[in-house]
């Protein structure tokens, strides 16, 4: 790779300095989110857009190694050159891999030699970061701190992915009694912006994913948001109302996927006559595993088009992603806005104008993906502390529900 990421700021002994300190930082937090699971648990693949807890510790690792290690570090060797196949994801200027939806086939390697293979590349990345050259370092600052923002991502995976697999289970086991939560809205307001001609993106200083810019102009009418998400009690309203039994709510690819999916109530919710746990009322599962829903506290689990749907029933609309970025910029009195959900919004996930993509293999990590899928904004109760920023883009297909996704309306100024 032989240029730096378009996002980079200029390397130095400040930043060398702050990097021994935060990739070691980051990579122990992923150790402590797999804490609680068992190696049977970390073995688990529920679905094909899922993957097992063992594969996100490898695959991280996996990215400095391939990324930083192997190019940078002229007497590195690699802990074992199989793991360049197993653990490669989508990159394909990296070489073949194995295929995604057979991740949890992987008995082999170990729990304990992935933990190893980790602590194999934190001890070379260590190395990398203290002894580079100046134009070695130049080159590794910008790659290490992707790297980084990356197993953020992984690590929010890491923990909806087990939601997901423990859903599976009969036993709707708890990952961990003090597990994250999202916390509880208060009234909702309607908080008006006057719209006009506003900058989106992210304008530096300050990392940013190369789908967060080029910073550009556009043109908004006047518009109103609410002041916090869609609780589970309105949800709960929606489902009463027949919500998941009016076509006229829906989009058509929403109905469709209604019915062929038989969903009555979003991903995770147990109806009170649920034979795993009947208890006479609606209950959750959740991180810290089956509870009572709580009134107050946001709907999650939602797919796109019942994101839409539910706008529908309440009279109101999803944001734009610009819309939503201009509020969270701008508009005081928004609750919820990266401690609970991904919120939905009614942007296709398109290039900005002017989108260029990284240079080398990073160029494969946003762009491709720009088609067929749904911007959300925000963050949820797993996004790492200080991952999240009013400019991030995060994106899935739209009938995509096993994340903590929900929604916050929007409105066109009543008249």
């Amino acid at each position: 790779m032989n240029e730096m990421p378009a996002f980079a700021s200029p390397a130095g002994d400040a930043t060398r300095a702050v990097a021994l300190a935060r990739y070691p930082a980051v990579r122990a937090h992923t150790l402590d989110l797999a804490a609680p699971l068992s190696a049977e648990d970390q073995a688990l693949q529920s679905m094909p857009d899922a993957s097992p807890a063992k594969w996100h510790q490898a695959h991280t690792s996996w990215f400095f190694e391939a990324l930083l290690l192997r190019p940078l570090l002229p007497d590195y060797q690699a802990f074992d050159e199989r793991f360049f196949y197993l653990f490669n994801s989508y990159y394909e200027a990296l070489g073949p891999r194995h295929p995604r939806p057979q991740r949890g086939l992987l008995s082999r390697p170990s729990l304990d030699e992935v933990r190893a293979y980790r602590a194999h590349v934190d001890a070379a990345m260590l190395r990398l970061i203290e002894q580079a050259d100046t134009d070695s370092w130049a080159r590794a600052a910008p790659l290490l701190e992707l790297g980084l923002q990356h197993e953020q991502q992984h690590q929010e995976l890491l923990l909806t992915d087990i939601l997901h697999a423990f859903s599976c289970n009969p036993l709707l086991p708890a990952y961990a009694e003090a597990a994250p939560e999202a916390p509880d809205g208060g009234a909702l307001r309607w908080l008006a912006h006057a719209g006009g001609a506003a900058q989106i993106g992210h304008a530096g200083p300050g990392f940013a994913f190369d789908n967060e810019g080029p910073r550009h102009t556009v043109l908004l009418a006047p518009f109103e948001m609410a002041s916090r998400l869609v609780n589970q009690g309105e949800y709960l309203d929606f489902i009463q109302d027949g919500g998941y039994r009016r076509p006229e709510l829906w989009l058509s690819d929403g109905w469709a996927r209604v019915q062929a999916e038989g969903w009555q109530a979003p991903a995770y919710w147990l109806a009170p006559d649920d034979p795993r746990r009947p208890a006479g009322h609606w209950q959750r599962l959740g991180l810290r595993g089956v509870q009572a829903l709580r009134r107050e506290a946001p709907v999650l689990g939602l797919s796109f088009y019942e994101a839409a749907a539910y706008a529908e029933w309440a009279g109101a609309r999803l944001p734009s992603e610009f819309e939503w970025e201009l509020a969270a910029r701008e508009l005081t009195g928004l609750e919820q806005l990266y401690d609970a959900a991904w919120q939905w919004t009614r942007s296709a996930y398109h290039p900005y104008p002017g989108f260029k993509p990284l240079a080398g293999a990073a160029a494969e990590y946003n762009g491709k993906f720009m088609v067929g899928q749904l911007v959300l904004r925000g963050a949820s109760l797993a996004t790492p502390p200080g991952h999240a920023r009013p400019s991030y883009r995060n994106f899935f297909p739209p009938a995509a529900r096993w994340q903590f996704s929900g929604l916050r309306l929007a409105r066109d100024p009543l008249v």
